[in-house]
Order: structure tokens, then C-alpha cells, then sequence
């Protein structure tokens, strides 16, 4: 079984494929998230937002679990990476981390 941190660059990965591949949908939602993966990455590219590999590296000694879920979303004029995080005590955490800056803005249990 590999260890978090060697999952974690498998994640990363995962995330960045999954984040420009397309997606396997026909409802419509292959549009939005398109223009959702085009916006963020025209984001990294200006430097307004760090990549997920930044981020992961800041807040991973943070997160107190293992990440099973990454997803980045915009509210407002901030983009936000939500990380779904198994805790050691098994429960499910929602950990908001500001995009720009990787400053973990809440944590939920769910």
C-alpha cells in the first residue's frame, strides 16, 4: 500500500489530468467545465492563483488525513480548491483553501 506521500504526487496528477481532459458528460456539463478548467488555468498562468502542486505542497502538513478529493470552484472573484480529506478518526473534513494564497480558510466535517 503507498504511503501519503507517495499518493499525493499521484493525486496531483490525477487532478491535473482530470482538470484538462475532457469531460465524459452529455448533459451539458462538458461546457462549464471547460470553460471552468480554461479559466483556472488562464489564472495560474497570470499568476493570479498557484497551481495545485503549489498548494498541495503548502497545506499538505496541514491537513492532518488523507485526501480523497480535490476540486477547485470560483466564489466570487476568488477561486477556492476544496480538499476532501479522511481523517485519522475516520470522519469526511471539506478543507477550503484560497487559491491565490493557500491560506486554509475553513475546515467542515461532513
Amino acid at each position: 500500500m503507498l504511503t501519503l506521500a507517495r499518493r499525493l504526487p499521484v493525486l496531483a496528477f490525477l487532478a491535473g489530468l482530470a482538470a484538462t481532459s475532457p469531460a465524459m458528460a452529455d448533459d451539458g456539463e462538458h461546457e462549464d467545465d471547460h470553460d471552468r478548467r480554461e479559466a483556472v488555468r488562464a489564472a495560474v498562468e497570470r499568476g493570479e492563483v498557484k497551481s495545485l502542486l503549489e498548494v498541495l505542497r503548502e497545506v499538505k502538513p496541514r491537513l492532518h488525513g488523507e485526501i480523497v478529493g480535490v476540486e477547485i470552484e470560483r466564489q466570487g472573484s476568488a477561486w477556492i480548491y476544496e480538499f476532501r480529506v479522511a481523517d485519522e478518526k475516520g470522519r469526511l473534513l471539506e478543507v477550503y483553501v484560497d487559491a491565490a494564497t493557500a491560506k486554509i480558510l475553513k475546515t467542515e466535517e461532513k
